[in-house]
């Protein structure tokens, strides 16, 4: 799966930045309501799972099961997404999955069966976290743009 998921993700890379820059400013920006995030903080969550996956592809290949989580709602709420430029946000996301991407390629097939403890009730494998994480990449962009 992890090729496949290697595609995908060079897919989006290419495909989404543009399609984000389309976005009005204000509908980027836009919460649906007081408790829910923005388009805009939608892609700030993405950007929020692309470092805590970044760290776990890294660490998880010379450590011992290391232990990475992240409170996602203090991460996005303390980033201060939705005041940060909406050019800057798309870009920065941009960049981060493409760096994700070369990391991926990179990591002899060996260590992709090395394992990270993210605070469910098992430790999963690199090559796991991978694929999960271009998965749930999509989940949220759908929510996003059509594509």
């Amino acid at each position: 799966m992890t090729v496949q998921s290697i595609e995908r993700l060079q897919y989006l890379s290419e495909t989404i930045p543009s399609l984000l820059n389309e976005i009005d400013d204000h509908i980027f920006s836009l919460k649906p309501a007081a408790n829910k995030w923005s388009k805009k903080e939608i892609i700030g969550h993405l950007i929020d799972s692309a470092v805590a996956n970044h760290q776990r592809f890294v660490r998880a290949q010379f450590e011992d099961t290391p232990k990475i989580t992240y409170d996602q709602n203090n991460y996005n709420t303390f980033n201060y997404y939705d005041q940060i430029d909406n050019k800057q946000i798309i870009s920065f996301w941009t960049v981060y999955n493409k760096q994700l991407l070369e990391l991926i390629r990179l990591i002899p097939a060996e260590l992709l069966k090395k394992e990270c403890f993210t605070g469910g009730d098992e430790s999963l494998t690199i090559a796991f976290l991978f694929d999960d994480y271009v998965e749930h990449l999509e989940h949220h962009l759908r929510q996003v743009v059509n594509y």
